[in-house]
């Protein structure tokens, strides 16, 4: 028996999305390459890097992830195994759980916390701006337009943009915006909504 080896993927449909561009249909959800439970390592790291980037060589162009697979162990995964990206490859993540253990899955929507994990997944990434951000789940206890309103914050954010303005290294600039943004906290106090 004989299989075609024609790239299934250079057949299939794409679809364009706003921002993003043409990517295809088919894509690769990298949930699944940790341990079980979406928790911790999986049981043959090179194994999951090697499906991730076989993925890319048949064709795949975008990739979904988030920092709460592992967590962070997705993330770290695809970057072991495909940085620097090829050009045209999209990588989606989601911000916005945090994990306790195997299958435990809580939201967190406090803007702290979704830009701390939105900065976090940057660098496990390897990138300065992220192709795709994605609220995993609306926080009940949280205010959805503060959630959203974050995310629109982050949404043109680029530390490397910020880093050739003022000329200091990439790293430098996330950890100096990061302070910044608790001193600014401590002298403003609670927001109106933190506050009642």
């Amino acid at each position: 028996m004989s299989h075609d080896s024609t790239n299934q993927l250079e057949l299939s449909a794409t679809i364009d999305l706003k921002d993003l561009g043409t990517v295809h249909r088919l894509g690769f959800g990298a949930m699944r390459i940790v341990g079980d439970g979406v928790w911790g390592e999986p049981k043959d790291r090179q194994a999951a890097i090697d499906v991730v980037r076989r993925a890319v060589e048949l064709g795949v162009d975008f990739i979904d992830t988030a920092d709460s697979y592992g967590p962070n162990i997705s993330e770290e995964i695809i970057a072991e195994a495909l940085h620097p990206y090829k050009e045209g490859l999209k990588i989606a993540t989601k911000v916005g759980f945090t994990r306790t253990g195997p299958n435990k899955w809580i939201p967190v929507g406090r803007p702290e916390y979704l830009r701390q994990q939105t900065e976090l997944s940057l660098r496990k990434l390897k990138v300065d701006t992220l192709d795709l951000l994605q609220l995993h789940r609306i926080d009940p206890k949280v205010d959805a337009e503060e959630q959203f309103g974050v995310l629109r914050e982050l949404q043109d954010f680029s530390y490397r943009e910020i880093s050739e303005i003022v000329g200091i290294p990439m790293g430098t600039v996330m950890s100096r915006l990061s302070r910044a943004r608790d001193r600014l906290a401590t002298i403003l106090g609670p927001s109106p909504q933190e506050a009642s």
